[in-house]
């Protein structure tokens, strides 16, 4: 069985930053396009960053491009999200998720994807 486990949330004040990790198991994530989505209370489910299984391209969203970098490791099975200058408004519950060969297209939808994790927890306080 194929598990997505989120690590590495926790509370930051604004202007920190942290470091998210997706450990991936069961099977290599070699052939997974992978992305990273967060959904704050009381909102829907938002597109953060995604990353191409093939090629390394990623994608961003406006409301976090320059501050976050999204990465990962197939050798080690894992990827991760370098949040910097964080802001009260990245506040949410962060979620990884898989979708096998898909293109940055399909993962900013996000309503494709063949995977996920439970999420971990991101609380930036003002």
């Amino acid at each position: 069985q194929v598990q997505l486990v989120e690590s590495g949330g926790g509370l930051v004040q604004a202007g920190g930053s942290l470091r998210l990790s997706c450990a991936v198991s069961g099977r290599s994530m070699s052939t997974y396009a992978m992305g990273w989505f967060r959904q704050a209370p009381g909102k829907e489910r938002e597109f953060v960053a995604g990353i191409r299984w093939i090629g390394g391209m990623t994608r961003l969203s406006e409301s976090v491009k320059g501050r976050f970098t999204i990465s990962r490791d197939d050798a080690k099975n894992t990827m991760a999200l370098q949040m910097d200058r964080l802001k009260p408004e990245d506040t949410a519950v962060y979620f990884c998720a898989g979708k096998r060969y898909g293109e940055l297209g399909e993962i900013v939808g996000g309503t494709s994807m063949d995977l996920w994790g439970k999420g971990t927890l991101v609380t930036v306080s003002s």
